[in-house]
């Protein structure tokens, strides 16, 4: 079987519409950090933490290396491709409108 050439975008839309899961996402953007130090910034659990990086790992927004006994998660840039693919597809809607705007615009602005 050949790999979906659409692969499902609904994983990364379900992680990013939760504002913990986004602002994990913002601290990843600088480094790479351990469950540990993701928690820090946090008022939850670790447990909880990890939860949440496990829903970003899942889809495919972070990687996860183990080093030694902790687990480094680092963003995964190409990980957000599915979601900006699938947004990409309703550019042509906005740009039709967006063309018509302006026309409509300059012909009303023409005496």
């Amino acid at each position: 079987m050949s790999p979906d050439p659409h692969p499902d975008p609904i994983p990364g839309f379900r992680a990013l519409a939760d504002p913990t899961r986004r602002a994990i996402l913002h601290l990843l953007t600088s480094e790479s950090l351990t469950i540990a130090e993701v928690s820090r910034n946090f008022d939850m659990t670790r447990p909880a933490v990890k939860k949440h990086l496990a829903i970003l790992a899942d889809a495919d927004l972070i990687t996860v290396e183990p080093r030694g006994r902790e687990r480094l998660n680092t963003l995964n840039l190409n990980g957000f491709q599915q979601v900006t693919d699938w947004l990409s597809y309703f550019d042509q809607f906005w740009d039709a409108r967006l063309s018509d705007l302006k026309a409509s615009l300059e012909k009303g602005s023409n005496p």
